[in-house]
């Protein structure tokens, strides 16, 4: 169970250098929306060539594309979502205003999220010191985001 952390670590770090990376690619092109659609063929292709060599990609029955909840099929919306916030958001607010506003949204949300077991998560009280936490972030992310 270590490497999950270890992968969460890595992903963290990732989610701190790709908005410049996807911001840089949409400058040189002149068009965010065309930077978007090349990085998502690059994720499409790098998730594909992933799932081929460790033996993880296979089409799904119809069965198990029936089986999905109407809103399982919307996190792909929401990927586009990030990507266009990191062409156009991250450059002009900074990459610590950015990630700041990004995580803190994202743990307030969970926090929600997790409290009443919405989207396939598993139920996980808002406790006072899960509250607590999220409000200690806000203040955090104010800090950094607003002097």
């Amino acid at each position: 169970m270590w490497y999950l952390y270890g992968l969460t670590v890595l992903a963290g770090l990732a989610n701190a250098i790709q908005p410049g990376q996807n911001a840089t690619l949409s400058k040189s092109f002149g068009l965010p929306v065309t930077a978007a659609v090349v990085i998502l063929f690059v994720s499409t292709a790098f998730t594909l060539l992933g799932g081929l060599a460790f033996g993880k990609l296979a089409v799904p029955s119809w069965e198990q594309v029936a089986a999905v909840p109407w809103w399982g099929w919307l996190g792909g919306c929401l990927s586009v979502l990030l990507i266009l916030a990191q062409l156009y958001a991250a450059p002009a607010i900074g990459a610590a205003s950015f990630l700041g506003l990004i995580v803190t949204v994202g743990v307030v949300a969970s926090i929600v999220l997790d409290n009443y077991g919405w989207v396939g998560f598993e139920v996980h009280p808002a406790s006072l010191w899960r509250v607590l936490g999220a409000a200690l972030m806000i203040v955090g992310v104010g800090m950094v985001a607003f002097t």
